[in-house]
């Protein structure tokens, strides 16, 4: 519940700028790649040892056409496929060698197409025998298996990702998730909630999911982020049961 300490500030970003991804970088080698998506559906992926030499002031790693924004940044090894998902609950899924290695000054190329007023709200690597966890605006959810979701060549209008309706709102994030994974799910009114994966139901594509976390009038959900597992602490675990059991006295009292 404390206020926090703004990270924008701490590292002195200008003219707007915000961070959209942090990655510890052990070494800079030419097999490793990130891969970039914009909120305009742009893709673009460059060879991890061209960013070695960074500046004080940094580098330019990707030019953005204009009204368009970096939405996400996956680090790759040249055999993920990759998936993108948008606003509206369309989503493809490529191989990441559909989109060459290039300079850090050049845009990219079309990922995906978009329908006029959908954008990117996400991508991720496709791992095989894992989930895609979709999350809407209204608290609803699901995971689908990565399986559902074929490899089609890139800048394709995509396949559904949601069923989207009035009562579970728009798609605000998606993660690739297993049963070893929480998800951390933020409101615009600054609620967050962590929940295990394993604890939302399984659907298939054209599913509207469950509710995952309840939202309040006129709030929505932002943001998701997937995370290890929360180890209980076995003696937090027995005073939560000591309580229930005091609880459940008063109770009948």
């Amino acid at each position: 519940s404390a206020k926090g300490m703004n990270i924008v500030n701490l590292l002195e970003l200008e003219n707007g700028e915000k961070i959209t991804a942090m990655f510890p970088i052990q070494e800079f080698a030419d097999d490793k790649f990130l891969f970039f998506v914009t909120r305009q559906g742009i893709a673009k992926r460059i060879v991890l040892s061209d960013l070695q030499n960074i500046r004080r002031a940094g580098l330019r790693a990707l030019n953005l056409n204009e009204d368009d924004a970096l939405v996400d940044v996956r680090l790759t090894d040249g055999e993920q496929n990759i998936l993108i998902a948008t606003h509206d609950g369309k989503a493809i899924c490529f191989d990441e060698n559909e989109v060459r290695a290039m300079g850090r000054v050049a845009t990219g190329v079309r990922g995906i197409k978009l329908a006029e007023g959908d954008y990117v709200i996400g991508a991720a690597r496709a791992r095989k025998d894992a989930y895609v966890l979709s999350i809407t605006e209204n608290g609803y959810g699901k995971r689908t298996p990565v399986e559902e979701f074929t490899v089609h060549h890139r800048g394709g209008g995509g396949m559904m990702l949601h069923n989207l309706t009035e009562k579970t709102g728009l798609v605000a994030g998606i993660a690739v998730v297993d049963s070893e994974n929480d998800v951390m799910i933020i409101t615009d009114d600054g609620v967050i909630i962590r929940t295990g994966v394993e604890e939302i139901r399984e659907c298939g594509r054209g599913s509207q999911g469950v509710i995952v976390m309840r939202t309040g009038e006129d709030v929505q959900v932002i943001s998701i982020a997937r995370t290890d597992k929360e180890e209980e602490d076995p003696a937090e675990a027995e005073e939560e049961t000591s309580e229930s059991a005091e609880n459940a006295e008063s109770t009948e009292e």
